[in-house]
């Protein structure tokens, strides 16, 4: 069976020539800075995003493609191909997902196409990219192919801690009055997205405090599938050896990668922050009765 893999450039992965590797189609977001326009992934890199932003004070405009680009797409693709998965952004931020489900019921009928809300954003919306890869490869009935990337959706966990709050005020992530009292009292929001919407889950004085409280959330999960440390420069940061050094003591044996977050993603935090991703490691079911069985024993 045929199946096509499309998305929006809000899907960050940092592996190299991934896009080029995998058949999916990336329809780029267009994000206007300073008054220019640029086309995510394409005129615009998420390192050159970073530093043009740096110097804006005002968050970028970014805007979606719309359902006349994912018909285009979608009726490219069907010429070809036995269905589509198509990823997307969190509709809580973004409207991809809406223009996309819109431009999918145009084709009912001609193509089998599930539109998927991934609730995430940037590198998690680039892990569940992965899983949906995983899962055509692994499955021969959409059904089973789609059942697995929405199983996967529910995996997903990401936190942000964020230095510079202005992009954080100007999107309402964070309202006039939490940001002048935070910066009375020196604190800074650590933020999770809560069924795709982002918004603040605890508050830290320091950036020490700041990668404990990474470092534990990371420490919660006994297997990934995926991990990932997102930061705001090529080179690696303090703060991201700082994590990796601390986590090397608890997990031996794995490895975790750093990334630059993408343009989308700054647009929307700033170019002053850090986080962590992580796609939980699906359960088999004796793993999952055996979890049960220590409960019960508990």
């Amino acid at each position: 069976m045929n199946v096509q893999i499309v998305t929006d450039s809000c899907a960050h992965v940092i592996t190299p020539h991934f896009w080029e590797q995998h058949t999916v189609t990336v329809v780029p977001n267009r994000i206007t800075i300073a008054g220019k326009l640029y086309r995510e992934t394409v005129d615009l890199s998420a390192e050159e995003a970073l530093r043009l932003l740096s110097n804006e004070p005002y968050a970028p405009l970014v805007t979606s493609p719309s359902t006349a680009d994912y018909l285009e797409v979608y009726n490219r693709l069907s010429r070809s191909c036995d269905a589509i998965i198509s990823i997307h952004a969190s509709r809580e931020v973004y409207s991809s997902w809406q223009n996309a489900m819109t431009a999918a019921r145009q084709l009912a009928g001609h193509c089998q196409i599930a539109v998927i809300d991934s609730r995430s954003l940037d590198a998690a919306q680039g892990m569940l990219i992965k899983a949906a890869i995983r899962a055509i490869r692994d499955h021969e009935n959409f059904d089973d192919m789609v059942k697995a990337v929405r199983g996967a959706v529910e995996r997903l966990y990401a936190v942000y801690y964020v230095e510079s709050v202005g992009f954080l005020q100007q999107n309402k992530i964070l309202s006039s009055s939490h940001t002048i009292l935070g910066a009375m009292l020196g604190i800074k929001p650590l933020l999770g997205l809560e069924d795709g919407r982002p918004g603040t889950i605890e508050k830290v004085k320091t950036r020490g405090q700041a990668i404990d409280r990474l470092v534990e959330f990371i420490a919660e999960f006994a297997h990934f599938e995926d991990v990932l440390i997102l930061q705001n420069r090529g080179h690696i940061t303090e703060t991201t050896r700082s994590i990796q050094d601390r986590l090397a003591t608890d997990f031996p044996n794995q490895h975790f990668p750093y990334g630059v977050y993408g343009a989308s993603m700054a647009a929307l935090i700033g170019t002053e922050a850090s986080g962590v991703v992580i796609l939980e490691q699906e359960l088999e079911m004796d793993e999952i009765e055996d979890d049960e069985d220590t409960f019960r024993d508990g």
